[in-house]
């Protein structure tokens, strides 16, 4: 069998309501609209997964390498854990317009309406506009009579955490979170492999048809965490040519590496695939004699086999680099 080498993807790009043109303008994908809201940069989500777009494994999906390299590409842990399913779901969001206010499941509850995984997620604010903002959790202590109240009144947004945010900001939200991200932020999202979102207020918004979208209220009641939140932002200590821990997660790990010249990463003790986001600038990965390209907006799927790999930055460049302990 042929050697593995680090792996790029063809985006699979989906129009929103909320979407705009920042993703276009990254160049990741030549079929990006005006109203791209998401490029699902990396998933293994049924009927949503990514294709190989290098090397003598293109063509190929992730969970159909999954199936083929097992452990070799994922890690033993984890494909005991997770089988042929890819268990991580990269984005890029560009949110033009408010996204709506929701919230996802737990792995239980997941598991039991819809036979896959939770979702907790992690942002890292790539862009944003003056006074950009997003919303995480309740800002006082709620129950379900009080939110219910909240939304019959359409004062659901007096109830909610709502904070600036500015480049380079990190944020964990696990499942149960309520949650939005308003207008004029562009953000890479890391999230368990799950597409199970629960929307309880969506601004009133309409499509060109005149419908409001599917409200999920019900839902969510059992799913949410009731308990107020004041955790803000996480950012990395900085390190340049190095890495710097960002969020540790009960589902993944995610560091930033800040690049002006070359570095060797080694991941020997690694029982893991490790991605490398870029999140600014752009550059090349060397591992097993095979050289890629990476810029804003992709992302590099390292197989669990490489041991050792070379990142070459083009100026300066900023990486998420993301595995499973």
């Amino acid at each position: 069998m042929s050697q593995l080498y680090p792996l790029k993807f063809i985006p699979i790009l989906k129009d929103k309501i909320w979407g705009g043109e920042k993703i276009a303008q990254l160049q990741i994908s030549d079929t990006a609209t005006e109203k791209t809201g998401e490029a699902w940069i990396l998933s293994g989500v049924e009927n949503n997964e990514t294709i190989v777009a290098n090397g003598f494994l293109a063509e190929n999906s992730i969970n159909e390498l999954i199936e083929i390299y097992m452990a070799e590409l994922i890690g033993e842990k984890n494909f005991e854990t997770f089988g042929t399913e890819f268990p991580l779901l990269y984005k890029v969001i560009d949110a033009n317009d408010d996204l709506s206010i929701q919230v996802h499941p737990n792995d239980e509850i997941a598991l039991e309406r819809h036979d896959c995984s939770g979702k907790s997620e992690m942002w890292y604010i790539m862009n944003a506009e003056k006074n950009a903002k997003i919303i995480m959790g309740f800002n006082q202590d709620m129950n379900q009579p009080k939110f219910l109240k909240a939304l019959e009144n359409k004062a659901v947004l007096d109830i909610l955490a709502e904070q600036n945010v500015r480049i380079g900001d990190a944020y964990y939200i696990p499942s149960g979170c309520i949650h939005s991200i308003r207008k004029g932020v562009l953000l890479a999202e890391i999230q368990q492999t799950s597409d199970i979102t629960y929307r309880v207020w969506d601004w009133n918004r309409t499509d060109e048809q005149g419908n409001q979208r599917k409200l999920h209220v019900e839902e969510a009641l059992e799913t949410l965490d009731y308990n107020a939140r004041n955790d803000g932002a996480t950012r990395s200590q900085g390190i340049i040519n190095g890495t710097s821990s960002l969020i540790k997660t009960p589902h993944f790990h995610t560091n930033e590496i800040a690049l002006t010249q070359g570095v060797e990463k080694d991941y020997s003790d690694l029982d893991s695939f490790v991605t490398l986001l870029c999140v600014k600038g752009q550059g090349s990965v060397i591992a097993n004699e095979s050289s890629v390209e990476i810029k804003t907006g992709e992302v590099i799927l390292i197989p669990a086999t490489i041991e050792n790999i070379q990142i070459f930055p083009v100026n300066i460049m900023r990486l998420l680099e993301t595995y499973i302990i």
